[in-house]
């Protein structure tokens, strides 16, 4: 259909892995699914244990709580999609569909970011200031915190998901990618988007660098004050109260700071499918076996758990 001189566009179709053989792309789907389903079980079990044990009541577990539930969420927006189009080839995708998944994207994206900063500053009141961390991080701080976190993601979301599904497309509807991100459906538009490219850049900027600097900064704070620390034994336990988010922030931030900072001709579509596959897919499966593994507290609780879920059945 034409209206004007644009061609109306009704769907897009999600170019994916298509280029790749009918057997690799089942291999693919298998290996996804798998992470899928780890990712999901892995930040299901974080939320419930974190919640039903007493010994988790902490600020730092409320926030790793939230955590999860944005993954979960970030999860469902991509992979059952991505999923679709290996198995069963369903590459397109409606307007409004691509649309409402840039919109989650958006969404849970901006609002990781924004929960990934408060959490290192709990850690900051945590090691640097430690009298009157109950003070500051009182249950009442931590939920406003947290609700300033989610909320961060609606005005980006809203402002750049309905501006570029108000531009014009012009026919070719092939998003080189698999899922709706912002650059290859931008790639299609038929007008001048650099007003749009502008405030793209100023809202990753706010969104993706200045969080990233905050954490940055709350981490210079944190080793130089745990640097100074005289007991061995409270270095060690300043350490490992850190070192699970300092590594969840490293696997997230180094591969969205790759992809939506490098210059457009130093990335292929193909280099950057990889990147965003270790921020989509990979990272939020590896956040709760972080957690998991290199926190004894949550070790602890998950044998608690299972003792508890046993127990009676061994009666």
């Amino acid at each position: 259909m034409m209206w004007g001189n644009w061609t109306i566009v009704s769907e897009f179709v999600l170019v994916s892995f298509s280029t790749l053989s009918s057997e690799l792309q089942a291999l693919l789907f298998l290996l996804f699914l798998t992470i899928y389903l780890i990712t999901l079980m892995g930040n299901i079990l974080i939320i419930l244990v974190t919640t039903a044990d007493s010994a988790l009541q902490s600020p730092m577990y409320f926030f790793l709580r939230n955590l999860s539930f944005l993954e979960i969420g970030f999860n469902l927006v991509i992979v059952p999609k991505m999923l679709g189009t290996l198995i069963i080839q369903d590459t397109t995708i409606s307007f409004l569909g691509c649309a409402t998944q840039m919109y989650f994207f958006f969404f849970f994206g901006a609002a990781e970011c924004c929960l990934l900063a408060t959490m290192a500053y709990d850690r900051y009141v945590a090691i640097c200031d430690p009298l009157r961390y109950p003070i500051i991080m009182g249950r009442r701080s931590c939920a406003q915190l947290a609700a300033a976190s989610w909320f961060s993601g609606f005005p980006v979301a809203t402002v750049q998901t309905t501006w570029i599904f108000s531009f014009p497309f012009c026919g070719p509807n092939r998003v080189n990618h698999f899922f709706c991100d912002s650059p290859p459906v931008i790639a299609l538009v038929c007008a001048d988007t650099s007003l749009f490219e502008l405030e793209a850049l100023t809202a990753t900027v706010l969104f993706i660098l200045f969080p990233f600097l905050l954490i940055l900064g709350s981490y210079v704070r944190i080793l130089s004050t745990i640097f100074r620390m005289p007991s061995a034994e409270g270095k060690r336990k300043a350490f490992s109260t850190c070192s699970s988010h300092l590594l969840v922030v490293s696997l997230f931030y180094s591969t969205a700071i790759l992809t939506y900072f490098r210059p457009r001709s130093n990335t292929s579509p193909e280099n950057k499918k990889l990147l965003s596959l270790s921020y989509t897919v990979v990272t939020p499966m590896l956040n709760p076996i972080i957690y998991s593994l290199r926190n004894n507290e949550v070790k602890a609780a998950l044998r608690r758990v299972v003792r508890r879920t046993l127990g009676p059945q061994k009666l």
